[in-house]
């Protein structure tokens, strides 16, 4: 009979008294130790799990984003390229784990959901730095942070710098194209309204693409995001419905009837308008 395999033999660590370990780096004490819930309710612990792992991703999604457009106003495409890509790969993960949390019924969410008090994500505030870096803009939406100074001043710094969309247009006007004056001089804290002249603009890329390659890759980077960012609003209405049908959402929203109007709105809507002239 053979001894059992001991990886020490190949050279693995297996001390760590005063050394770093796996736990140590990864802060895993506190990590595992973050999800509290307030009642006996089985699947309490699904929902914190999967609300926390989703603001993990948000961390990370807006990492790369605030790279990317550093990148972008620096014209290093090929870097912001492989960011933006990162970041539609982080909202199909954020998509798939909505399918962990429709393992939850009804029955289910009602044994605790009196434990979530007026908490909902509607308040997450890296989801609205996420909308406000993508280049969706509205100053009434800090209301739900004014009572944290800190992550006020956080969402007030971002609209005060350009969007991610917008330094991607300030790009293309350094390459020449006809970019509307009036599009480069928006107020940074206004939502994007489409520009028949930007849209114009996009139109001559997708007409020459060899002519403008780095922007047409650019252009296709910035719909393969919106195309995974409206799939993760849109199975969060219907996780939603699923689960609590049309009541109120915690927070005092609509519920689904919120949710199903932010599904109406869009981030680069030049890029999707112009498929219908091309």
């Amino acid at each position: 009979m053979t001894d059992p395999y001991d990886p020490a033999r190949d050279g693995a660590q297996m001390r760590f008294d005063a050394r770093m370990s796996y736990t140590d780096y990864l802060q895993l004490d506190a990590v595992l130790t973050a999800q509290r819930p307030l009642s006996d309710a089985h699947d309490e612990m699904l929902f914190i799990i999967q609300h926390q792992t989703s603001e993990l991703w948000m961390r990370l999604a807006l990492h790369e984003i605030a790279a990317a457009r550093t990148a972008l106003a620096q014209d290093r495409f090929r870097p912001a390229f492989k960011m933006l890509a990162r970041v539609s790969r982080i909202f199909e993960q954020l998509n798939n784990a909505w399918d962990v949390l429709r393992t939850m019924t009804p029955s289910d969410y009602t044994r605790f959901r009196a434990t979530l008090g007026q908490s909902s994500g509607f308040q997450s505030w890296q989801y609205r730095l996420i909308e406000f870096t993508l280049g969706n803009r509205n100053a009434a939406m800090l209301k739900p942070h004014a009572h944290r100074p800190d992550l006020l001043a956080r969402l007030e710094a971002e609209l005060a710098q350009p969007s991610l969309y917008a330094v991607a247009v300030a790009a293309m006007a350094r390459q020449e194209l006809p970019v509307p004056a009036a599009v480069l001089a928006r107020d940074t804290r206004a939502s994007w309204v489409a520009d028949d002249g930007l849209r114009a603009a996009w139109a001559q890329v997708y007409a020459m693409p060899e002519a403008h390659w780095e922007l047409y890759e650019l252009a296709e980077k910035l719909v393969d995001l919106e195309d995974y960012f409206r799939r993760w609003r849109f199975n969060h209405v219907t996780t939603v419905e699923r689960v609590i049908g049309f009541k109120r959402g915690s927070g005092g929203t609509s519920g689904v009837a919120y949710l199903r109007r932010m599904l109406e709105v869009e981030l680069f809507p030049e890029l999707w308008h112009l498929r219908t002239e091309l």
